[in-house]
This record gives C-alpha cells, sequence and structure tokens, in this order.
C-alpha cells in the first residue's frame, strides 16, 4: 500500500519552513504511512517588505494567500506563526490545530551581552516593526529612539550589526527556532513587555470539510495552548485588533485556572491600560470578553480609535 500524501502551504522565509518542517516531522513521526510535502507561497506580506507594517493595513497580510490555496484546493493545510493569523478566519476555512507553544517573550538584541532594556544609554535607538513593542518599551523608557524594522529574522539581525542602533527586538520563539540565540543579549520578562497574541505558537489551519487533514493533524494539538490563545484571540477580537496595534497579551494555564494578562498603549507610550484576570480553560472565550471588556471600560477604546482613524 503507497503512502498518504499530504501538502502543507507556507510561506518561504526561513522561519516560515522551520515552521512547516517542524510540522512535517511531527506528522509524519505520529504516522509512519504519511509522506508530507512543502508547497512554498508567496504572500503580500512577504513582497512588500519595505513599508511600515501598521501603514499597510494587516489583514490577511501574510495568510490571504496561504487561504487561498487552501480554498482552491492545491494545499491541504496551512501552517503559520498564530500572530500572523487573522481572528477572523475566512468562510470555508477553520483553525484547526495549534501545536505546543513555545517561549512567549520577546528579547534583546545588543551590543553586549547581558545588557538589558534599563542598561541602554539614555536617548539610545531601538528599532522595532511592531507598533505593541515601541508602544511598551516608549513606556518604560520614553527617552528612546524608535526607528522602523522590517524583513524576515536574519535580516533583521544583519541589519542591525551593519548599523548604528543600539538594540532591536524580537520575538524569542523565531531566534531560537533558527539557532540564532548566540546573538540575544536578554530576555525580556513579560511584566515589561507582554507578546503579541499567539506568540510562539503554530497555526493549522484546514477547509471546513477536510475530515482527512484534520484526523491527520490531531496527534500534534495542544489544548492547554489552544485554551490560552483562544482567550487572547477573543480578547483582540473583541478590541478589533490587528497583529499590528499596541495589543499585547499572554494567557497561561495554571492548576487553578486560565489567567489572561493583557497591555493597551498609546504609540508614544505615554498612555497605558493594563488588566490581569483568571478564568477558565474550559471557556477561554468567556474570559477573552471580559478582559477586553475591562480595557474598554477604562478606556483603551480611545486610544485605539485614534491609532484606526490615521490608518
Amino acid at each position: 500500500m503507497g503512502k498518504i500524501k499530504l501538502i502543507i502551504g507556507s510561506r518561504g522565509s526561513e522561519l516560515a519552513l522551520w515552521q512547516a518542517n517542524y510540522v512535517k516531522k511531527e506528522l509524519e513521526r505520529k504516522n509512519k504511512n504519511l509522506s508530507v510535502e512543502i508547497k512554498i507561497v508567496k504572500t503580500k506580506g512577504d513582497k512588500l517588505q519595505k513599508a511600515a507594517l501598521f501603514k499597510i493595513g494587516d489583514k490577511g497580510l501574510f495568510t490571504k494567500e496561504l487561504e487561498n490555496e487552501l480554498l482552491e484546493c492545491s494545499i491541504d493545510i496551512a501552517v503559520h506563526s498564530l500572530k500572523d493569523l487573522q481572528t477572523e478566519i475566512p468562510e470555508g476555512l477553520k483553525l484547526a490545530a495549534v501545536t505546543k507553544r513555545h517561549y512567549v517573550e520577546d528579547v534583546l538584541i545588543a551590543r553586549k551581552k547581558g545588557m538589558t532594556i534599563f542598561d541602554l544609554k539614555e536617548n539610545a535607538t531601538v528599532a522595532t516593526g511592531s507598533l505593541r513593542r515601541k508602544s511598551q518599551l516608549l513606556h518604560l523608557r520614553p527617552d528612546l529612539k524608535i526607528e522602523e524594522l522590517r524583513g524576515n529574522v536574519p535580516t533583521r539581525i544583519k541589519r542591525f550589526f551593519e548599523s548604528t542602533w543600539d538594540a532591536i527586538i524580537l520575538a524569542r520563539a523565531g531566534i531560537e527556532r533558527l539557532n540564532l540565540q548566540k546573538h540575544i543579549s536578554s530576555i525580556i520578562p513579560t511584566d515589561q513587555i507582554l507578546p503579541a497574541v499567539g506568540q510562539g505558537a503554530l497555526a493549522i489551519e484546514i477547509r471546513n470539510l477536510n475530515r482527512f487533514a484534520e484526523e491527520l493533524i490531531q496527534p500534534i494539538h495542544d489544548e492547554n495552548t489552544f485554551a490560552a490563545v483562544t482567550a487572547e484571540r477573543e480578547l483582540l477580537k473583541n478590541l478589533q485588533g490587528g497583529c499590528q496595534v499596541p495589543i499585547g497579551a499572554f494567557a497561561h494555564t495554571e492548576n487553578n485556572g486560565l489567567f489572561l494578562e493583557s497591555f493597551v498603549g498609546s504609540s508614544d507610550g505615554r498612555i497605558s491600560f493594563k488588566t490581569k484576570m483568571r478564568g477558565s480553560k474550559n471557556n477561554p472565550k468567556s474570559l477573552g470578553n471580559k478582559v477586553a471588556q475591562a480595557l474598554i471600560n477604562a478606556g483603551a477604546n480611545e486610544i485605539l480609535n485614534e491609532i484606526y482613524s490615521k490608518r
């Protein structure tokens, strides 16, 4: 009997291919009768490497072309960084599995090992392509100068070493997955900078009615991660945010429930709202709703409306 074939759709960056190959290996390890192929798909976000993400608008920026391939049945599953996947998934598709989450923190890459945000000189220049990071950084260090940084992970690191910048900030998961941790100066705790919604987790998206693919991917699905990211994504959905707005969130399960901490801040870091609540991992959407409502009641909507009006 021949092997069962499954086609993964993936972006072509080194990190995206690491993610697709990780899913491929895990699926083939769990099912010896499975042969997995990877098809590279170029997305709008890959083509527009120079523009700031918040200026482009982020709905489906790194996912739309992959979703089109799913709908056209030319791939069976799409593997995304979960933080790139919009909260409103197109009709006919669904988020079918989420892998066990990697570390969620951001990291500082600076000129010296061990250097932290607070060790950077006065008026230091830090580069990042994320409004979420910019807002939280300026909240901690209002003197910092922020530069725009786009591109895949190795490109960003290369640009840093060729620049006069004092530091850049990237996600720990991407750095460690590509085995580039030698460049990390320090890991930024989540009580200083909260990660993006879904950061560190991989999303597997399929067609609604593809039972064949859904069954094959279930062995690599992680329920605790799914509960956590569901709460985070529900929060984001209620705040009508995308991945390029100054919203940070981190949910995690403990013995006594599911905890969700979130941040919303102005792009200059002067105004910020933070809240943390406990809920049930059996009802993560309810927790996401409650935290979003608490932020709205505190005034977070005014910040977000101002940012959206500038788009």
